[in-house]
Parts: C-alpha cells; sequence; structure tokens
C-alpha cells in the first residue's frame, strides 16, 4: 500500500498539478476521523505520513499533569519522567496507537481523499480556464437541448445558454458549432458553470473585434451598440485617425466585413452611424437611414428632443413597429420624438398664432388700462362740481321767519 499510494502521489503531481504535500495533509485530516469513528476514541490524536517511506503512524497526544483525572487526555508526571526526565507540567507527550489493522481504512480513507482531491483539482483548472474567457467569445458545440437550456460544449465544460440568450431567428441542432459570448464563469459547488449568450450586445462588438482589424487595434472605437438580437443592430463608431472613415472601415470593402458578422448572426441587419460630439448631429446619424432636417432639444428636459424629417420619410424614420426610432433612441440615450416637416410646420405656426393673439390681448389690456387711468386723472363728475361750487359762494345767514306774519296770523278776529 506505501508503494502504492507514494506513487499515486507523483502521478497527481505530475499530471494534475496537485501538489503532494497539500494531498498529505488532507489525507492525515481524513485518517484521524476515520480513526476516531471507527476505534471509538476521542481523544486528541494525531496522524503522521512518512513521505519518504509511506508509512502511517496514530499517536494519542497527553498533558503532562500532576493527577490524572483522563487517562485518555492526561499522563501523569511520575509516568513522563520515566519516558524522559526532561518532561515538566503542561508538556504534551505523544503516544503511538496504531492499530494492527488500520492499515486497510488507511487504504480506503486515502482512496476517497486522492479522489476527492482530484475533483476538486479539475474543476479549479476548468474554473481558471474558463474564467480567463470571460467577456470573451469562443466557439462551442450544441449538446443537448431542454426547455430551460441549449447546453454547449466548449471542449472540458459543458456551458449552458438560457432562452433569453438564444437568437429568436435561430434554430439549434446538435453538433451544431457556434460562437457564443461568455457572459459570466461560477465556482459553484458541483463545479464551474460557465454561461454563454448570443444575444449579448457585446457579441456584437467582439466580432467586429475579428473581423476589422482597425477596431481590434483602437483605430476605430466601438462607441456605441443598440441591439435587437435576430433583427437589427444600430452601432456608433468613430475613428481616432482622422484620415480613416470609421464607417467605411467597419464595413469594409464592398460591404465584406459587416457581411460576415451578419452571416454569423443569421441574417441580423446592421447599421453602422459615426460617432460626434454634436449631439444633434449624432440623433441625425442614429436615424440612418432617414434623412432629418432639424433636431430641436427641450428645454425642460436635457435628454429628450424633437426630430423633423420629410414628410416623405416618416415612416421610415419610425420604422417597423417603431423599431428605427427605437434603436436609434437607446444608441444615443435621447428620448426621441419624431414629426413630419409639415406636422412641425403647422405646430410652429399654432403656438406662433397663438403667441400673437396673447401679445395682442397683452396689448389691449395695457392700452385699455392706461385709457383707464388718463381718465380718472382729468376727468370730474357733477357731484364733485357741485360740492366745488357750493364751498366757493358767499355763505346765507340762517335768518328766522318774519315776525310779521306770525303777528297777523294771531291778531286777525276770526270770522263768525
Amino acid at each position: 500500500m506505501s508503494k502504492e499510494l507514494l506513487g499515486a502521489l507523483d502521478v497527481l503531481e505530475t499530471e494534475k498539478g496537485i501538489k503532494k504535500e497539500v494531498v498529505i495533509e488532507a489525507l492525515e485530516a481524513a485518517l484521524v476521523s476515520a480513526y476516531k469513528r471507527n476505534y471509538d476514541q476521542a481523544q486528541n490524536v494525531e496522524v503522521n505520513f512518512d513521505a519518504r517511506k509511506g508509512d502511517i503512524h496514530v499517536f494519542a497526544v497527553k498533558k503532562v499533569v500532576d493527577q490524572v483525572y483522563d487517562s485518555r487526555l492526561e499522563v501523569g508526571l511520575d509516568e513522563a519522567l520515566a519516558i524522559n526526565k526532561g518532561y515538566e507540567l503542561g508538556d504534551d507527550i505523544k503516544f503511538e496507537v496504531t492499530p494492527k489493522n488500520f492499515g486497510r481504512i488507511a487504504a480506503q480513507t486515502a482512496k476517497q481523499v486522492i479522489m476527492q482531491r482530484v475533483r476538486e483539482a479539475e474543476r479549479n483548472i476548468i474554473y481558471d480556464q474558463y474564467s480567463q474567457y470571460e467577456n470573451e467569445i469562443v466557439t462551442g458545440e450544441v449538446e443537448r437541448q431542454d426547455t430551460r437550456f441549449v447546453y454547449v460544449n466548449l471542449g472540458k465544460v459543458e456551458a449552458v445558454m438560457g432562452r433569453q440568450d438564444q437568437m429568436p431567428n435561430e434554430t439549434y441542432r446538435i453538433h451544431d458549432k457556434i460562437k457564443v459570448y461568455v457572459t459570466r464563469v461560477e465556482n459553484a459547488t458541483k463545479g464551474p458553470q460557465v454561461f454563454v449568450s448570443r444575444t449579448a450586445a457585446d457579441l456584437l462588438k467582439r466580432l467586429f473585434e475579428q473581423e476589422v482589424p482597425e477596431i481590434y487595434d483602437g483605430t476605430v472605437e466601438i462607441m456605441a451598440i443598440a441591439r435587437e438580437a435576430g433583427d437589427r443592430a444600430k452601432v456608433a463608431v468613430r475613428s481616432n485617425n482622422p484620415d480613416i472613415d470609421p464607417v467605411g472601415t467597419s464595413v469594409g470593402p464592398r460591404g465584406q466585413r459587416v457581411q460576415t458578422i451578419v452571416n454569423e448572426l443569421g441574417g441580423e441587419n446592421m447599421d453602422i452611424v459615426e460617432w460626434t460630439d454634436d449631439e444633434a448631429k449624432f440623433i441625425a446619424n442614429a436615424l440612418n437611414p432617414a434623412e432629418v432636417l432639424d433636431v430641436i432639444f427641450d428645454p425642460n428636459n436635457e435628454r429628450a428632443c424633437e426630430v423633423v424629417v420629410p414628410d416623405y420619410q416618416l415612416s421610415l424614420a419610425i420604422g417597423k413597429r417603431g423599431q428605427n426610432a427605437r434603436l436609434a433612441a437607446k444608441l444615443t440615450g435621447y428620448k426621441i420624438d419624431i414629426k413630419s416637416e409639415s406636422e412641425a410646420s403647422a405646430i410652429m405656426e399654432a403656438d406662433q398664432a397663438e403667441t400673437e393673439d396673447a401679445s395682442e390681448a397683452d396689448a389691449t389690456d395695457e392700452t385699455a388700462a392706461a385709457e383707464a387711468t388718463a381718465s380718472e386723472s382729468t376727468t370730474e363728475t357733477p357731484a364733485d362740481a357741485a360740492d366745488e361750487t357750493t364751498d366757493d359762494a358767499t355763505p346765507v345767514d340762517d335768518a328766522p321767519a318774519s315776525d310779521g306774519t306770525e303777528d297777523d296770523e294771531h291778531d286777525a278776529p276770526s270770522a263768525e
């Protein structure tokens, strides 16, 4: 058993890259548990593995004390001194307690430990290998499919592709070779789990890097991608070299470069537009192939605008089921309201007329107010004039009634 075990450790280190010391440490810990379980021993024990000879020894560790209360854990000072005069209180002494038939248990335990370490090492190797491919494109082979996933063989691991990561215009058959984008790699308890996608926007970016050398080396840069997988995508590019046309370079001679990507994605249409710092021009470019007459930004919303297009190109600018406008909004990050030229003119005229009416009404109100103010300051009412006249006339004395009249009334004889 010793020679076989040593040989197995050498093979593990050579072929699997598992260090011998790591396996020995795990083996010793497993043998301690096996000893306690099989021999119903609860005391402190240690297992030593001789890496040179392959021998296994089990030791009970006891502490030197004055008075022994538990012989499984303690040893008296007198007994310790009999073994070695150098022992003192509190020292630990190892007593070998290796059972005669412990070799069979050790062999079974060693086999289990080695198999476990092999599985763990393989998992770590696969995880380390495929974690390097995260956010990259790899080529795999379709193995099988169920209601939730398409399983893609990447070589040493089986990746999964969920329904949301599958192209709606593609049918996956066993043994099909497909390019997939590695979205994430997880080191799960059952082993590394790799998740891949065909619908990720970054898949499109990596495909352009493979087909266009200028994008790969950074001369032409992909600034934004808006994609409805399997149907249509818009890609905004800019050139870091003024002598290179970013759109023409990405399309390639006679469209060969972009056509290769379209074929890889099952006929997904591509709109490649030029990215610019001028936001109005970028929005106009994003609505390609429609012609844009004007871009009017909303003063109340910095991420909203109104785009004016010729009447005959309104449907082209909006696109089928609003797709062109939707992708342009996603590409630019703006809420885009598209209007035809005639509609925009009508709205502008209505607004202008409303503004003029409001101005005329304001002018009329101001004129009336001015006239009222002037009238109040220059015109007096008759009552006010009368009051002023009375005030200016010579005052009349309040004379009593004539005395003659009263006397005549009293002195006249009555008619009988």
